[in-house]
């Protein structure tokens, strides 16, 4: 029997996080990976996460993880190396945004944000890059980005502008491990539908988080059916649709193979032309249309 390869995980229990699990079981990977343990929902998306790993031939292990607490990314990925007995990939992808413009961010916003979408990143890097290097693994970390760091969206500038220094970042810290033969690299996903109609119809609130949650769904379920925030975007997409989680756990995935093996510090967009004609998404327009 093949030995399975052994990639970290944060947040993989749902959208984008399970679809990158997902096609990194297809792809001979064991699964550690993080949850957020205040989400909705969350058994229903553990259980449904473990089978579809295990459908696809992967052991898994999910730990509680709140990044916005200063010790969380140390304690998810010790307890994750153990139990997975190694890494050969580390994968960030937990991440959040908060949506306020500048002129009423607050320190609270502020620290959080950096906290979970900058800082975590961060030390977990460092976290792998050191247990790779101290055990001789050529090992790979790819970060899930976004393509607002490329491109400025109103009331997202603290968001944009980490997701900017995170593309950046893979560069440096490709040079700072190259000579260990570990790779740096990034996926910048566009618009993907992250809850399936049926998480969304099973939603009882949302928060300033949930951007695509809809407090119609609750009254009228039948909008759901007809027409959700993906469905009303998709089609200003260029390529005519919004992208999936498996479509950034496919990115992933090519990052992490032998295919890639000449390729680091670069940030790979996974958008389907989203921002090539300078029209980002955004909720507030999507009725509209793009403007």
């Amino acid at each position: 029997m093949m030995d399975r390869k052994k990639a970290i995980i944060s947040g993989g229990e749902i959208g984008m996080g399970r679809g990158i699990a997902m096609v990194l079981a297809e792809n001979g990977y064991d699964i550690a990976f993080s949850y957020y343990p205040k989400m909705q929902n969350l058994e229903d998306a553990l259980s449904t996460t473990e089978k579809l790993l295990k459908d696809r031939g992967a052991r898994s292990w999910a730990f509680p993880a709140d990044f916005s607490k200063k010790d969380a990314p140390r304690k998810f990925f010790e307890e994750a190396v153990e139990a997975i007995g190694g890494v050969d990939l580390l994968v960030n992808n937990a991440g959040v945004n908060i949506p306020l413009p500048l002129q009423d961010i607050t320190e609270k916003n502020f620290d959080y944000l950096i906290s979970v979408d900058l800082r975590a990143y961060v030390m977990l890097m460092h976290y792998a890059a050191r247990h790779m290097i101290d055990h001789g693994v050529r090992g790979c970390i790819v970060n899930v980005s976004s393509s607002r760091g490329e491109r400025a969206y109103a009331n997202a500038g603290i968001y944009c502008g980490i997701k900017a220094c995170l593309n950046h970042m893979a560069e440096a810290f490709a040079l700072d491990l190259a000579p260990y033969r570990i790779r740096v690299n990034n996926v910048a996903p566009g618009a993907v539908r992250v809850r399936s109609d049926e998480e969304l119809l099973a939603m009882t609130h949302g928060r300033e988080t949930d951007y695509f949650f809809d407090e119609d769904f609750k009254t009228n379920p039948q909008k759901v059916a007809d027409h959700d925030f993906w469905d009303l975007l998709g089609p200003r997409i260029p390529l005519g649709r919004v992208g999936t989680p498996e479509d950034i756990g496919n990115a992933v995935a090519f990052l992490a193979s032998d295919k890639a093996s000449y390729i680091t510090g670069f940030t790979l967009r996974v958008d389907g032309g989203l921002i090539l004609p300078g029209m980002p998404e955004d909720a507030a327009m999507v009725e509209d249309g793009w403007k």
